[in-house]
């Protein structure tokens, strides 16, 4: 998704709709498509501003967020589960399906990390 316009470019636009412009001659005026121009000429008439819209997913609203303490539960319980035995284990409980690659994902976001360790000593000299 691209970014939206620039605030000045609205302004601009807002200030031709108030001269008394349509919104497709200002659009026209300033280079935008026409049906751009009458969606920000519509949002002057009923809000007073052409503000962009939010962009991206609203927070806190996906399939796993329900279950935010169940697996925070499950960790705390065994800290080296994998992803497929989280994925089988919330299944058992709620049957809600979710692939290993959703959880992982989900609870990185959450701040939940893992880090290798190798079988080797961390100071030792590892052979090639």
């Amino acid at each position: 998704m691209s970014a939206p316009l620039p605030e000045a470019l609205r302004a601009r636009f807002q200030r031709y709709i108030e001269e008394g412009l349509s919104g497709r001659a200002a659009a026209l005026r300033l280079k935008l498509s026409p049906a751009t121009g009458a969606r920000w000429a519509l949002a002057i008439r009923l809000t007073g501003r052409a503000e962009a819209a939010r962009q991206g997913r609203p927070k806190g609203r996906g399939k796993l967020d329900p279950h935010r303490d169940f697996f925070a539960e499950i960790i705390a319980q065994d800290g080296d589960i994998t992803m497929p035995e989280l994925s089988a284990a919330l299944f058992d409980a709620t049957q809600v399906r979710a692939h290993p690659n959703a959880i992982g994902k989900f609870l990185r976001k959450l701040g939940y990390t893992y880090k290798k360790s190798h079988w080797w000593p961390p100071n030792a000299v590892v052979p090639m």
